[in-house]
């Protein structure tokens, strides 16, 4: 009986070195283990099942004992952790930085761009829908001030209640975005004027009377010319040139630049969520252009601490990826106070109270950064932290240029 269970046991063992003895793909030499001895190659094929992949990389990210779960608090509420961390080489616990700007990156982008796409109150600010329940609101109130009137009072106040009762349904017509601009516009004087309590002075009548006008002609279906909000012509004849390009290319770049005015009057004036969307596409690659941007100011700032330029990037990738993920908590948190704020007010107070914290979070959180990372007093943390601001706010200024040109020509 004890021969019978050495013999299974040697074939267990036998079996079990065969199994770890194998040849490497690369170099064709004898393998003990998981990895070449001669040239350091892993015996685990990286071919395997798609959804493998998908199912271990799901694993990564969610496990609860995963090193995204620790990283993911500090990142939010200790400003600096995890720079400091990384660069006195404690890195096994978490996330390594562009591995973790990367993920936070893709949810962001693909959230803001969904945002973009369903809700455009976000993007434009004094959309028809708020402003018609601005002119729901001033027609209760003149409807209850009209109980108390008599005579010519009582008909001024209902004349009114009819014109912006009228207005309004303009301003909701879906098929013509003429009567909905020239309405918009209508009842922004209205109401400012209603508030004041004034007459229209001699300029806002005017313009009064000439969109009263325009509306009238887009109802008999007159096409009617909008006025150009756009121009990147620089000058006067309405051409686009640079001094270091030839006639021939400046021509060219005169040309595109109307393109890019029709384009983005049309975007403008009809539905401008397409416009939005490709531009906010744009943005993942110009982020990388951004980064290492960001990376040198910090380094041409802190130019006497000595400090590796990947370091500085290291910053610059923890920075990003804790701004990103306070930006999309900022969305959420107004998409949820939006929609629970008639139904339920206190718990729409609650997500107000949050998207106010998390909006005076963020520059502290990002200064707070600055001076545990780099180790200075106050003041002069201070004073560097508003200059890399300015310097950095210009260029993100710039970068949503690019993205909205770029977004102009692919529209």
């Amino acid at each position: 009986m004890t021969q019978n269970v050495s013999v299974d046991s040697e074939q267990k063992n036998r079996t079990t070195q065969e199994e770890l003895t194998k040849t490497c793909e690369n170099c064709h030499t004898q393998v003990n283990g998981m990895y070449c001895g001669e040239c350091g190659q892993s015996i685990e094929s990286t071919l395997k099942y798609f959804w493998v992949v998908v199912l271990h990389l799901l694993d990564d990210i969610f496990s609860f004992d995963s090193r995204a779960s620790r990283t993911l608090l500090p990142l939010l509420f200790k400003p600096g952790f995890l720079t400091n961390e990384y660069v006195k080489g404690r890195r096994v616990h978490y996330v390594p930085p562009l591995r973790l700007y990367l993920f936070v990156s893709i949810v962001f982008f693909i959230s803001l761009n969904f945002i973009a796409a369903n809700n455009t109150n976000i993007i434009v600010p004094g959309h028809s829908e708020k402003l018609s329940l601005k002119v729901t609101a001033q027609v209760d109130v003149l409807k209850a001030q009209s109980n108390r009137l008599v005579g010519e009072s009582l008909a001024s106040h209902q004349k009114l209640i009819k014109h912006l009762s009228s207005l309004q349904k303009d301003l909701l017509n879906k098929e013509n975005k003429a009567i909905s601009r020239a309405a918009s516009k209508l009842l922004y004087i209205e109401l400012e004027n209603i508030d004041d309590e004034r007459p229209l002075n001699k300029t806002k009548q005017k313009k009064k009377d000439a969109l009263l006008a325009r509306l009238q002609q887009a109802k008999q279906g007159v096409e009617l010319l909008e006025e150009n909000m756009f121009d990147f012509a620089n000058n006067d004849d309405g051409t686009l040139t640079l001094s270091f390009l030839t006639e021939k290319q400046n021509k060219k770049l005169t040309a595109y630049g109307q393109v890019l005015e029709k384009k983005a009057e049309l975007a403008v004036h009809s539905d401008i969520r397409p416009l939005v969307k490709e531009s906010i596409s744009k943005l993942p690659q110009l982020m990388f252009i951004l980064l290492p941007l960001f990376a040198l100011i910090l380094k041409i700032t802190y130019f006497f601490k000595k400090r590796l330029y990947l370091e500085h990037l290291t910053v610059a990738l923890h920075s990003h990826s804790f701004i990103f993920l306070t930006i999309l908590l900022l969305l959420l948190c107004d998409l949820a106070q939006d929609n629970v704020k008639d139904t339920y007010p206190l718990i729409g107070d609650v997500f107000g109270f949050i998207n106010v914290l998390l909006f005076f979070w963020l520059p502290i959180y990002l200064f707070k950064t600055q001076r545990k990372i780099y180790k200075q007093g106050f003041l002069m943390t201070s004073f560097k932290y508003c200059f890399v601001s300015i310097l950095y706010i210009t260029l993100i200024l710039f970068t949503g240029i690019i993205a909205l040109i770029w977004g102009l020509s692919d529209v």
